[in-house]
């Protein structure tokens, strides 16, 4: 065997291990993409379901509530903020500008939720309202469901940056096109828990 040929063999073993590792890199950083974005399906199916309870919502206390008819109109334009922002997210799960719009969005959402639910306590009629009785109900479910699907997501974003961020694989990801995923939050503090809603 030539003199040079043992040198070229172990460097050729050395890229090939390499290359290998970089490939298990990229494999297992996918993996870990598609869990989050996965999860972040889940939340996009509950947040549809709530978003097509609203409208229902509104036309149940619109009889009942007719001089709060600014609480409604809030209502609905958190609503469509809310649906455009999860549209922009479900479009790129993890994006940071993405889920931050989303978090506060449904922040605002929730909120006015809140305000209408608050109001309604004013109207005796509409506390018994079946049909209220079975919105709040539905409402109450799917917020359950919103918040259990938000923390899987955000427990696979966790995962997923903590791959992305721990040695080696923090040499390849960026190179491979690996960015930091965000977690979805709601901004205000208050705003963190589901609306309480009571009839």
């Amino acid at each position: 065997m030539p003199e040079w040929a043992i040198p070229v063999i172990i460097v050729g073993v050395v890229l090939v291990l390499l290359i290998l590792f970089i490939a298990a890199t990229y494999n297992a950083l996918v993996v870990a993409r598609n869990n989050y974005k996965n999860a972040f399906a889940q939340i996009d199916v509950q947040l549809k379901r709530r978003y097509d309870l609203i409208p229902n919502l509104v036309e149940a206390v619109k009889g009942y509530m007719a001089h709060e008819r600014d609480t409604l109109e809030a209502v609905i334009q958190a609503r469509n903020q809310a649906i455009t922002a999860g549209q922009r997210a479900a479009a790129n799960p993890g994006d940071p500008e993405a889920m931050t719009a989303l978090g506060r969005a449904e922040g605002q959402l929730q909120g006015t939720l809140s305000r209408l639910f608050a109001l309604s306590e004013n109207y005796p009629d509409l506390k018994a309202n079946q049909n209220m009785l079975s919105l709040q109900e539905e409402l109450t479910s799917t917020e359950n469901k919103v918040s259990f699907a938000r923390q899987a997501y955000n427990d696979a974003v966790t995962t997923y940056n903590t791959k992305r961020q721990t040695f080696p694989n923090v040499l390849f990801a960026g190179m491979l096109g690996f960015t930091d995923a965000k977690w979805l939050e709601i901004e205000a503090p208050e705003q963190r828990e589901a609306p309480k809603v009571k009839f």
